[in-house]
C-alpha cells in the first residue's frame, strides 16, 4: 500500500502531472462555478418565494380590510399592525388605483406607484439583502387598490451562504476524487511509461558514447497498441538505426585515421614536417633563405657499372639497401634527405629548423655513411666504393611544382659541394675549406691542397679522416 501510493505521489511530482491535474482540477472548479451561478439565483428565488407564501395570508388579510375598514383609518392601520407584528412583513404602503397615496403603514418600501407601471407584480430586493419589497397591482388584486409590502429577508442570507458552502464543499470533493482518480489512471497508462521512456533516452545517449553495448530498454518489454507503443517502437527502431550509422562512422573514422596516417607518413617522407604542415595549410609560394647549411653529397663508386652485370629487381633491392641504411643515419642525426638521383645521395643539416653544429652533424653521418658501406661489402661480398662531397653556405630552399613537388635546394653553396663529390676521390670525403674550418677543432683533416674545380676555378680542398681523438657529437 505504501509503495502504491509513494508511487502516485511519483505522479504528481513530475512537471507534466502538475500541469494536467491542475488543469483538470481547474476545469472542474470552472464547470461548477458556472453551475453554482444559477443554482444560487434559483435557490434565492426559492427563498423568496417562501418568504412571499408567509406574508400571503397577511396579504389576503390587508385586502379584506380595505374592503371594509377603510373608512375608518384609526382603526385599519391597527388593525395592519396588528396583523404585520412579529410577522415578515415590516412595512405596507396602500395606493388607491390612480395611484393616489392612502397610507403608509410600518417601514416604507423603497419601490412606489410610478415602479409598477404596467406591471402585475414587481419584485425588487435591497443591495445588502436585508430588504425585500413586492408591489401587487390593483388589477392582480381585483380591488382599487395598490398594495406594496416590504418584507424582512436578513435571514435569508446566511441561508444563501450555507448553501454557497455546501456547493463549495461538494465541488471541492468531487474535484479532488475526479482529479485523483484521473491522475491515478494517466500515472499509470501515460505518465509511468513517459518517465520510463524519459529514462530510455537517457540511457540511450549514455549507451550511443559507450558503443551501445548491454543496454536493456524498458520500451522493449512493453507491448502497447496505443501512439505511446508507436512511440516507444519508433525510439527502438531509431536507436537501433543510430547504433548502426554510429558504428558505421566510426569504422570509416578508423579507415579514414589509417588512411590519413599514411598520408602523413608519405608525405613527411617527401618534405619536412614544418614544409608539410605549410603544405596542409595551402600556403603557395613556399621558399626560405638561411644564411648557414652544410651540403653532403654521396655517389657509389662502380655502381653503374655493377648495374650491367646484375638482374634489375637485385640492383634495385641492394641500392634500397644501401639508401635505407643512410637514411637511418639522417634520422639518427636530425639532418634532412633532400633526394637521391640515380646512385647519389644528398642530405643537408641546418634546415628548415637551423642548428649550429649543422657542419659537425654533416661530418659524423659522412664518417659512418663511410663505414655502412664498408659493412655493406662485407655482408654481400661485393666491392662498392663513395664518394663523398662537403660545403657549408648560404642556401635557399623550397618547394617547386604542382605534381610530384619536391624539397629541394638552390644556390652557389649547393653546386660547390656537388663540386666536391665530382672531384673528390673513392672512398674519400672531400670539403671545403669554409666547412673544414668548422670541423677543424673537433675532426682531423688533410689538406689536399689547391685543385681546379668546374664553373668556380681553383680552391683549397680537405679530406674529412676521423673524428679527433674518436669523439661524436
Amino acid at each position: 500500500m505504501f509503495i502504491k501510493i509513494s508511487g502516485l505521489f511519483c505522479f504528481f511530482r513530475a512537471r507534466l502531472s502538475r500541469k494536467i491535474v491542475l488543469w483538470i482540477f481547474a476545469s472542474i472548479l470552472v464547470i461548477e462555478a458556472v453551475i453554482l451561478i444559477p443554482s444560487y439565483k434559483r435557490r434565492e428565488d426559492e427563498l423568496l418565494r417562501q418568504l412571499e407564501d408567509v406574508s400571503g395570508a397577511i396579504f389576503n388579510s390587508i385586502v379584506r380590510l380595505t374592503q371594509t375598514s377603510m373608512k375608518s383609518n384609526g382603526m385599519f392601520q391597527a388593525k395592519v399592525k396588528t396583523l404585520t407584528q412579529d410577522s415578515v412583513v415590516l412595512g405596507v404602503t396602500i395606493y388607491d388605483f390612480q395611484g393616489k397615496l392612502i397610507e403608509t403603514i410600518g417601514e416604507a418600501p423603497d419601490i412606489d406607484f410610478d415602479d409598477l407601471k404596467n406591471k402585475d407584480i414587481l419584485r425588487v430586493r435591497s443591495r445588502d439583502g436585508k430588504r425585500y419589497d413586492v408591489a401587487l397591482s390593483a388589477d392582480y388584486l381585483g380591488i382599487n387598490y395598490t398594495l406594496i409590502a416590504r418584507h424582512d429577508t436578513s435571514n435569508i442570507q446566511p441561508k444563501l451562504y450555507a448553501f454557497i458552502g455546501r456547493i463549495a464543499v461538494l465541488v471541492i470533493v468531487i474535484s479532488l476524487f475526479v482529479t485523483l482518480v484521473t491522475m491515478l489512471v494517466l500515472g499509470v497508462c501515460l505518465i509511468s511509461p513517459v518517465l520510463r521512456l524519459r529514462d530510455d533516452l537517457i540511457a540511450a545517449g549514455e549507451a550511443l558514447s559507450k558503443n551501445g553495448d548491454g543496454v536493456k530498454f524498458y520500451s522493449l518489454s512493453v507491448q502497447r497498441q496505443d501512439e505511446l507503443g508507436e512511440v516507444m517502437v519508433a525510439f527502438n527502431q531509431m536507436f537501433n538505426r543510430v547504433s548502426r550509422e554510429i558504428e558505421k562512422r566510426k569504422q570509416a573514422e578508423k579507415v579514414l585515421s589509417a588512411e590519413q596516417k599514411k598520408s602523413e607518413r608519405l608525405l613527411l617522407n617527401i618534405l619536412p614536417k614544418p614544409i608539410a604542415e605549410k603544405l596542409k595549410e595551402e600556403q603557395e609560394n613556399i621558399a626560405e633563405s638561411f644564411a648557414e647549411v652544410t651540403i653532403l653529397f654521396a655517389d657509389l663508386v662502380g655502381f653503374t657499372q655493377l648495374s650491367e652485370n646484375i638482374p634489375p629487381t637485385e640492383l634495385v633491392n641492394l641500392l634500397n639497401e644501401i639508401f635505407s641504411c643512410f637514411d637511418e643515419l639522417t634520422d639518427k642525426y636530425c639532418l634532412e634527405k633532400i633526394k637521391t638521383i640515380g646512385d647519389a645521395y644528398m642530405v643537408v643539416g641546418g634546415l628548415p629548423n637551423p642548428r649550429q653544429d649543422h657542419a659537425e652533424a654533416i661530418a659524423e653521418m659522412a664518417l659512418d655513411m663511410q663505414q655502412a658501406i664498408v659493412d655493406f661489402n662485407q655482408k654481400n661480398n661485393m666491392q662498392l666504393s663513395i664518394r663523398i662531397g662537403i660545403n657549408t653556405g648560404p642556401v635557399i630552399a623550397g618547394v617547386i611544382g604542382r605534381k610530384k613537388f619536391i624539397y629541394d635546394l638552390w644556390g652557389d653553396a649547393v653546386n660547390t659541394a656537388s663540386r666536391m663529390e665530382s672531384h673528390g676521390v673513392s672512398n674519400a670525403i672531400q670539403v671545403t675549406e669554409k666547412t673544414s674550418n668548422y670541423l677543424k677543432e673537433k675532426y682531423i683533416l688533410n689538406p689536399r691542397g689547391t685543385i681546379m674545380i668546374k664553373g668556380k676555378g681553383r680552391m683549397n680542398t680537405y679530406f674529412l679522416i676521423d673524428r679527433n681523438n674518436h669523439s661524436s657529437i
